[in-house]
């Protein structure tokens, strides 16, 4: 009666294919840091095109380099909002990369507006991938051992 044992061998119970809200939250800040990041690179392609920039070259070499990692880390949270377990890997490589980041927006770049909201981001990020609830999702396709 809906208990692990009345399914077959090769079937999951479907109460866990369905992502917890740790998940599904984390899925959405990543969602929103990648899609920061597409927004960064039409930014930067813009000011390329408008001649704003010191090098064109650098603006759009900075701009494909940002929508590829933008766009990588917003398939990642888009993933985990969909369930796919793959996903956390994206985000958690992603939070790793924006540590420093947000560790020099704070110090060397002087610039505490973007690097405590994004220390707070990479924080709760981390935190709800690594909940309990969200590794017993994970751990869900290896099974009881």
């Amino acid at each position: 009666m809906g208990s692990v044992e009345d399914n077959a061998p090769n079937e999951r119970p479907t109460i866990d294919d369905k992502p917890p809200t740790t998940i599904r939250r984390a899925g959405a800040l990543v969602a929103l840091e990648g899609g920061l990041g597409v927004i960064a690179a039409v930014v930067m392609v813009i000011l390329g095109l408008r001649g704003d920039d010191q090098s064109i070259a650098n603006s759009y070499g900075t701009g494909a380099w940002f929508a590829i990692i933008g766009g990588g880390v917003l398939v990642g949270g888009i993933a985990l909002l969909k369930g796919r377990r793959w996903g956390r890997a994206i985000a958690v490589v992603a939070q790793l990369l924006l540590l420093p980041v947000a560790y020099a927006l704070l110090t060397d770049s002087h610039q505490p507006l973007y690097g405590i909201p994004l220390i707070i981001a990479v924080i709760v990020v981390m935190v709800l991938l690594f909940m309990p609830a969200s590794v017993r999702w994970l751990a869900h396709d290896y099974g009881d051992s």
